[in-house]
C-alpha cells in the first residue's frame, strides 16, 4: 500500500518539475504522463487493498519523540480519506487531459500558448497538496497541504497576469490565509491543552474550550470553502482559466475547508451543540446570499461560481445537522463532496468549451448552442441536472439525505433549517432551467453560428464526467457503507 501512496504524491510532484525544467514542447507530455501514473497508481492501490481494510500508517521521527506523540507524517486511508482522494486523482488526471487542449492558438477567448507549463505546474504541484490532505492522519500534517493549496491557488488565479487576475489571485490569498491563521490558532491551542494534533484530540478539551477550538477550526474552513463572509475571492477567481475554475474551484480547493468539518465532526461525537446550530445558521445565510446574487450574472463562470458556494453551504449543513445529533448529516454532506464535484466540473468544463469555441462565457451572447455543438449541450443539461438534484443523476442522493437528515432532527431547530434548504433547491432549479434554455436552446446567436470544432481531449473530459454523475452517488454510497452508515 505504501508504495502507491508514495507514487501518489511523488508523481504529479515530478511532473511539476519536468513541467518548469524541460522545453516547453514537452509540458503537455510531462504532464499528461504524471497524472496518467498517478491515476494508474491509485488503481493499484484500490486493488491491492483487502475489502474493508482501512490503515492508519505513521512515520516516526525520534529528534520530535520528546513533545509530540506519534508520527509527524504519515498516510490516514479510511472511506473520507478514499472519497476525497479518488475526486483529486480522477478529476486531476481530466482537467490535465482537457488543459492540454484548453491552452492553445485555438482557444477563441484566451488565444495562446504562454504560460502553459507554468499552468500545469502549479496544477500538479496543487494536485500533490490535495492529496496530502486528503491522506493526512493528523491536523498537523494537514495544516501543511493546506497552506501549499493557499498558495499554488495563488498563483494558478492570477495565470493570465491581467490587473483582474492578479487582483483576484490576491484576494484569494488574503482570505484564505486569513482562515489559515485561525487554523494555526486552534493547532496551538489543541496541542497546549492535550498535547495532540489527532483528529479526535477535541474531546479530550474542556466543554467550554472545545467549543472556541472548534469554532477557529470552522472560521479556516469558511475562509477555504468561500462561505459568508469570506465568499467574495470565489467569483473574483473566475478570472482564472476554466481548468483552474474548474479543479480548484468545484473539485479541490474549496472542498478542503469543508472535508476538514467532516473530518472533525465525525472524529468527534461530544462537540458542542451550539456549534453545530452556528455551522449550520452560517451555511444557510450562505446559501441564501448565494442564491440571490445568482440574479445579476451574465457571466456563466460566475454563475457556476455562487452556485458552488451554495453546494459547499449544503455540505456545512450536513456537518452542523451531524454536530447538532443527526450523524446521517454528516454523511449526506461527505457524500456531497464527490457528488457535488463531478457534476460542477462538468459544468465548468462546458463553460470552457463555450469559451474556447465561441470566445464569450456570457449568458446575454450566447442561444442556440445545442443546433452547433449538441456534445456540449447535452453534457450541460446532464450536469446541471446533476447539481440540481434530479435522480438518477449525483446531487439527489445527497441531497435527499440531508432533508431526510434535517426532518429527523429533533426540535424545532431542523425545520427551521429545512425551510431555507427547500427555498433554494427550488429557486436555483428554476434559475438554472431558465439559463440552460437560453443558451442552449434559444435561437442561434451569432456566436453560437460562428462556434469552432471542440478538441478531442476536452470532448473526452465531458464524456467521462457525464458518467460519473451516475457512478459517484454509488461510490459515495459504498464509501459511507464502510463508515458504518
Amino acid at each position: 500500500m505504501m508504495f502507491s501512496v508514495i507514487l501518489l504524491f511523488l508523481l504529479p510532484a515530478l511532473g511539476a518539475i519536468l513541467c518548469l525544467l524541460l522545453p516547453r514542447k514537452y509540458a503537455d507530455r510531462s504532464a499528461l504522463v504524471a497524472v496518467s501514473g498517478m491515476l494508474l497508481s491509485l488503481i493499484w492501490l484500490l486493488w491491492t487493498k483487502p475489502a474493508g481494510v482501512w490503515q492508519s500508517v505513521p512515520l516516526h521521527w525520534r529528534w520530535l519523540e520528546p513533545w509530540l506523540s506519534g508520527g509527524l507524517f504519515g498516510v490516514l486511508l479510511d472511506p473520507l480519506a478514499l472519497l476525497l482522494l479518488l475526486v483529486v486523482v480522477v478529476l486531476g488526471f481530466l482537467v490535465i487531459l482537457y488543459g492540454t487542449a484548453y491552452i492553445s492558438p485555438g482557444n477563441r477567448e484566451h488565444p495562446g500558448v504562454e504560460g502553459k507549463a507554468r499552468h500545469h505546474a502549479w496544477l500538479l504541484l496543487f494536485i500533490t497538496a490535495m492529496i496530502g490532505v486528503a491522506l493526512s492522519p493528523n491536523l498537523l500534517q494537514l495544516y501543511f497541504f493546506w497552506e501549499m493549496t493557499t498558495l499554488c491557488s495563488w498563483a494558478l488565479i492570477s495565470h493570465y497576469r491581467n490587473p483582474d487576475s492578479l487582483r483576484a489571485g490576491f484576494k484569494a490569498l488574503l482570505l484564505t490565509f486569513t482562515g489559515g491563521l485561525f487554523f494555526a490558532l486552534g493547532l496551538i491551542l489543541l496541542y497546549v491543552h492535550t498535547g495532540s494534533f489527532e483528529f479526535d484530540a477535541l474531546s479530550d478539551l474542556a466543554p467550554n474550550l472545545r467549543f472556541w477550538v472548534f469554532l477557529s477550526f470552522a472560521v479556516a474552513a469558511w475562509a477555504k470553502s468561500a462561505q459568508f463572509p469570506f465568499f467574495t475571492w470565489l467569483p473574483d477567481a473566475m478570472a482564472a482559466p476554466t481548468t483552474v475554475s474548474m479543479y480548484l474551484h468545484a473539485a479541490a480547493m474549496v472542498k478542503a475547508g469543508v472535508f476538514l468539518l467532516v473530518r472533525l465532526a465525525l472524529a468527534n461525537p461530544l462537540l458542542p451543540w451550539l456549534a453545530g446550530l452556528i455551522v449550520a445558521i452560517m451555511a444557510v445565510i450562505t446559501m441564501l446570499l448565494a442564491l440571490w446574487l445568482f440574479f445579476f450574472q451574465d457571466d456563466l463562470k460566475k454563475l457556476l461560481a455562487y452556485s458552488t458556494i451554495a453546494h459547499l453551504s449544503y455540505i456545512l449543513l450536513g456537518v452542523g445537522l451531524a454536530i447538532m445529533g443527526s450523524r446521517l448529516g454528516g454523511y449526506a454532506g461527505a457524500m456531497h463532496i464527490m457528488n457535488h464535484s463531478v457534476g460542477k466540473g462538468l459544468l465548468f468544463l462546458c463553460v470552457g468549451v463555450l469559451s474556447y469555441t465561441t470566445g464569450t462565457r456570457r449568458i446575454s451572447e450566447l442561444s442556440g448552442i445545442a443546433r452547433r455543438r449538441p456534445l456540449v449541450a447535452v453534457a450541460f443539461v446532464v450536469g446541471m441536472l446533476a447539481i440540481l438534484g434530479i435522480p438518477p443523476f449525483s446531487g439527489f442522493w445527497s441531497k435527499f439525505y440531508l432533508l431526510v437528515a434535517a426532518i429527523k432532527l429533533e426540535g424545532l431547530a431542523g425545520w427551521l433549517l429545512l425551510a431555507p434548504f427547500l427555498l433554494e433547491i427550488i429557486v436555483a432549479f428554476a434559475w438554472f432551467l431558465h439559463v440552460g434554455h437560453k443558451v442552449f436552446f434559444g435561437p442561434v446567436s451569432e456566436r453560437a453560428d460562428a462556434a469552432g470544432v471542440v478538441p478531442w481531449p476536452m470532448a473526452a473530459g465531458l464524456v467521462v464526467l457525464m458518467l460519473l454523475t451516475l457512478l459517484a452517488p454509488w461510490v459515495a454510497m459504498q464509501l459511507m457503507g464502510a463508515m458504518g452508515l
